[in-house]
């Protein structure tokens, strides 16, 4: 735990426009300092500045949103030789119990970081963040797809009868090539307004799907960069690869498999009362990485013999289905953290 190696926590609620600082002692939890300053440069020297007056031994820096808005902070600490900590927000019932202010929640962040066992450091800059970045205009892209082809599908149940027919039946590919060259024809206001509609709603699918294409690209050469070897496993495809990279970020970032299983929200909790004795799967931890290996296992249920052979194994020693899904997820969580750090692949 923090408390055993440190002198000081510098817990940091970071906004938009300011920055607040609480100095904890360890391993007591005492605040001796506070303050604010701005998220510039300016302020950022301001924050250093008061931790070498008041936490001049060994400190780390817990910082929350050290992804969002305390990304400058946590950049400018870690080039300055300064330990960052990256922290998760605290859930609405915390607050509630606790009260809600700023200097309340940087004390509140110090003291989650000494009581923590597993903390990581922020996520890397580089080829990394490339990724984050393209992941989030290529998720922007396929949901502007998937919203205009809902809305294509309704407007031809209600298109005139002739159109309707001509369209109803058609495979998607076809449908958006038919409805992005339909003109404009003399007709009633209603059904110059469907055409119209229809054409401009399959224009912007077509739109979202090149460019959706065009990000997996460089998102796929990224992966191809950072951890060609994750492409070779089951139901590992360029954007699920991209996932587990962006979560799991650099060597050091999370100490071991067990803190990477629990980051995704694949490490087991005891669930047990009365004489049922079993475990579950935590709902914490980082979701998009829990998303990525729940694709995986989807995958590996339907397609994969070695998969499907392990469920079936479970579920005869008297497991559920689900119990088994879940010591599949964690197993692979074992797996990749291994992929990703270069070490042996496990068999």
């Amino acid at each position: 735990m923090l408390a055993d190696e440190l002198d000081y926590v510098l817990g940091v609620d970071t906004h938009r426009d300011e920055h607040v600082i609480a100095v904890v002692t360890a391993p007591a939890g005492a605040v001796i300092a506070a303050t604010a300053a701005a998220a510039s440069s300016r302020g950022y020297r301001e924050l250093l500045a008061v931790a070498g007056q008041h936490a001049p031994g060994r400190r780390v820096w817990a910082v929350e949103g050290s992804g969002s808005y305390g990304a400058g902070l946590a950049r400018f600490l870690a080039e300055r030789g300064e330990t960052v900590l990256e922290i998760s927000r605290a859930g609405a019932p915390q607050r509630r119990l606790k009260g809600k202010d700023d200097a309340l929640d940087a004390a509140r962040i110090a003291r989650a970081a000494l009581a923590a066992d597993t903390l990581a450091s922020p996520r890397a800059g580089g080829r990394r963040e490339a990724l984050r970045l393209l992941l989030i205009a290529r998720g922007s892209a396929v949901d502007v797809r998937r919203e205009a082809l809902t809305q294509l599908r309704a407007v031809i149940v209600t298109a005139p009868d002739e159109l309707r027919q001509e369209l109803r039946g058609m495979p998607v590919g076809k449908l958006l090539d038919r409805c992005s060259r339909l003109r404009r024809t003399p007709a009633a206001a209603d059904q110059l307004a469907t055409r119209l509609v229809l054409r401009s709603l399959a224009r912007r699918i077509q739109a979202a799907t090149v460019e959706a294409d065009e990000l997996e690209r460089e998102i796929l050469a990224h992966v191809r960069a950072l951890a060609p070897r994750l492409l070779d496993e089951p139901g590992v495809g360029p954007i699920v690869a991209a996932r587990l990279i962006v979560s799991w970020s650099h060597h050091g970032r999370v100490r071991s498999e067990a803190a990477f299983a629990r980051l995704a929200g694949v490490a087991p909790i005891p669930a047990s009362s009365g004489q049922t004795t079993r475990h579950r799967l935590s709902r914490g931890g980082d979701r998009q990485l829990n998303r990525a290996l729940h694709t995986i296992v989807l995958h590996r249920r339907h397609h994969d013999p070695a998969t499907k052979a392990y469920i079936e194994k479970r579920i005869s020693e008297g497991k559920t289905r689900r119990d088994a899904t879940r010591l599949l997820k964690r197993y692979l969580a074992r797996h990749l953290y291994r992929l990703l750090n270069g070490a042996p692949i496990m068999t």
